[in-house]
């Protein structure tokens, strides 16, 4: 076989599996928050617990940011303090809805094309409690317009967060105190 032929193949071997990584974008059971509105959910959102992973490990003080783009998706300014460095961590990003835009199942990517799920599952009705489900359960995010949550926000949350089978006892609380 030719090296030509050879790179070509392994290149849609990875493209082939990054589509079928990156396809799924909400966890078996999940149901996204219908009716959802992106203009109340604009703003910044501050993490209160997460399923940690590579960009947020080590980082407190984290939030998220959002805006509308021009061509109407939403800007995502992700934000965290790294205290081994003693520096502020940043990543922006772009989310775009998976299908109806009045429900709150959407797409977001930080690296190009690829897009992995951003999923609110649970909202109260101020839009300042949100439970956030990735694309399968080694994502998940407790968020508030506070730096903090009341207890009984937070115990609903984990209860609906356990029913789809996310394992809870590995939520890292994050410290607001900045």
């Amino acid at each position: 076989m030719s090296r030509k032929k050879i790179i070509a193949l392994t290149a849609l071997g990875v493209g082939v599996a990054a589509w079928l990584h990156f396809r799924s974008t909400i966890p078996k059971n999940a149901v996204a928050v219908k009716p959802f509105d992106v203009n109340r959910y604009l703003g910044k959102w501050y993490e209160i617990a997460r399923i940690d992973y590579l960009f947020e490990n080590r980082l407190n003080n984290t939030s998220a940011e959002y805006s509308l783009n021009p061509d109407g998706s939403v800007k995502v300014l992700n934000r965290g303090y790294h205290s081994p460095s003693g520096k502020w961590k940043e990543a922006t990003g772009r989310a775009i809805f998976a299908g109806d835009d009045k429900e709150g199942k959407l797409k977001v990517s930080f690296f190009g094309p690829l897009y992995s799920g951003y999923n609110v599952i649970a909202l109260d009705n101020n839009y300042q409690y949100a439970l956030v489900a990735g694309r399968n359960l080694d994502y998940l995010w407790l968020l508030s317009r506070e730096r903090t949550m009341p207890a009984t926000i937070i115990e609903d949350y984990l209860q609906q967060a356990r029913r789809l089978g996310y394992d809870t006892t590995k939520l890292v609380w994050v410290e607001q105190n900045s």
